[in-house]
């Protein structure tokens, strides 16, 4: 161990306000307290201390598998490197892929994990285990790193939900990665530069119209409740009030309002539009954001995709990263750049990487992570973890620790208690501070 001081056919690969509200549900009670779910993580003052930190996650998700030897753990001049060369980085005796040349300025705001093993090698069990910390199984669902982030971090007075995914194409629908946390904490979907469609008033409703028809529509549900409340009633409660808040505060989704040279920084591309609207949502106290980008899974032609992908992706999160630190966010936000899995260390005939899931990295940023850090080792030719391995249960650990978020509580459900995370794992405390 090293901590430095500072398309395969998988199913996986591919709303409107109307649509988000008739699967949420559209009803809502005047000043009436919107239930969280089934249960809470933290209540009273506990809860009110970690709010006003005012922590925040982004998880970059390189969806289809981005490969470790082209970006975070390259291996040039053995049989499996391939053609990439490695780079110097602003962190002495620390390089990466000559595919990231901007990211390789900001090392020193980064924290490498290479000794990544989580040994599953297909796509959904994989997502699933990275953002869940947990295997997947038939006998329970597990929420999200971004519901229990929205559950434990957001400031509802803000008025915004605490859960986005943006991505291209997003409009304004609703997730279901809260598990037992209740829809509530679910993501809403956006794209990467406009607010979600059917977010204004319909044409010829003036404000004194729209309302008294709320005020009618929440006088009825009061009367409704009082007599058949239930968790499931709450959550269609939280769904209209939500959607009417982002009406209200739709300016703050519309990547158009940053400066034209903002845009030209990031470029003039989904991922850079997606990168602009994640340091927008940010700054006006969204507590957690998923941005994606897709498709690493690089069966053929490995090296001219990871050209073309780093090459959008370098740019602008590096500069991301240097806006978060130059505007004094990123202790405050926690950074992550994850995938599935990563690609494997032999090259297949088609010039391609396959699924590899015992040997690769992710890379976290802010928050209390350590700066400029390398943790975990793989062998020369990057066939196996020989340092510091860490799997998806440890890391889920380590992203709420890195917030604040103590990840040893339990929730309780139906009188039982669920843990937050996996209670047989622990975070990487040698990459906290």
């Amino acid at each position: 161990m090293s901590l430095a001081h500072y398309a395969c056919g998988s199913r996986e690969h591919g709303l409107s306000r109307r649509q988000f509200l008739q699967r949420s549900g559209s009803t809502a009670v005047a000043g009436s307290a919107i239930a969280g779910g089934l249960g809470s993580l933290t209540t009273g003052l506990a809860a009110e201390q970690l709010k006003t930190q005012d922590m925040r996650i982004v998880v970059f998700n390189m969806h289809g598998g981005l490969s470790q030897l082209e970006s975070w753990d390259p291996k040039p001049g053995t049989k499996t490197g391939g053609p990439c060369r490695s780079i110097p980085t602003s962190v002495p005796g620390t390089h990466v892929s000559d595919l990231l040349p901007y990211t390789a300025k900001q090392m020193h705001h980064l924290c490498v994990l290479r000794g990544v093993n989580t040994s599953e090698d297909d796509h959904g069990k994989g997502a699933y285990m990275m953002l869940t910390g947990r295997r997947q199984t038939a006998a329970a669902e597990y929420p999200q790193i971004g519901a229990v982030a929205a559950r434990m971090l957001n400031d509802e007075s803000r008025g915004l939900p605490g859960h986005i995914v943006v991505t291209p194409g997003g409009g304004g629908g609703k997730g279901n990665e809260s598990a037992y946390l209740g829809p509530k904490y679910s993501s809403i979907s956006l794209g990467g530069s406009k607010p979600p469609p059917n977010t204004t008033k319909p044409d010829g409703m003036n404000d004194e119209a729209e309302l008294r028809r709320h005020d009618f529509r929440r006088r009825l549900n009061e009367e409704f409740l009082t007599r058949r409340r239930t968790a499931i009633t709450d959550a269609y409660t939280h769904s209209y009030e939500q959607a009417l808040r982002l009406m209200e505060r739709r300016d703050v989704f519309d990547v158009s309002k940053e400066p034209q040279a903002d845009q030209d920084r990031y470029g003039k591309h989904d991922l850079g539009r997606q990168c602009l609207m994640a340091r927008r949502l940010l700054e006006n106290g969204v507590s957690f954001v998923q941005v994606t980008h897709s498709n690493y899974d690089t069966h053929n032609e490995n090296f001219n995709f990871h050209i073309e992908q780093l090459g959008e992706f370098d740019r602008a999160f590096a500069t991301f990263i240097s806006d978060l630190f130059d505007r004094g966010m990123l202790e405050k936000t926690l950074v992550v750049v994850l995938s599935e899995f990563g690609r494997t260390p032999n090259i297949n005939l088609y010039y391609g990487r396959d699924h590899w899931s015992k040997a690769w990295s992710i890379v976290m940023a802010g928050g209390k992570v350590a700066r400029g850090a390398i943790f975990g080792k793989t062998n020369d030719e990057g066939t196996e973890v020989v340092d510091g391995q860490v799997d998806h249960g440890a890391l889920f650990h380590t992203y709420l620790q890195a917030v604040g978020v103590d990840s040893t509580q339990s929730i309780a459900v139906d009188g039982r208690e669920l843990p937050i995370a996996d209670p047989a794992a622990a975070p990487v405390w040698k990459v906290l501070t």
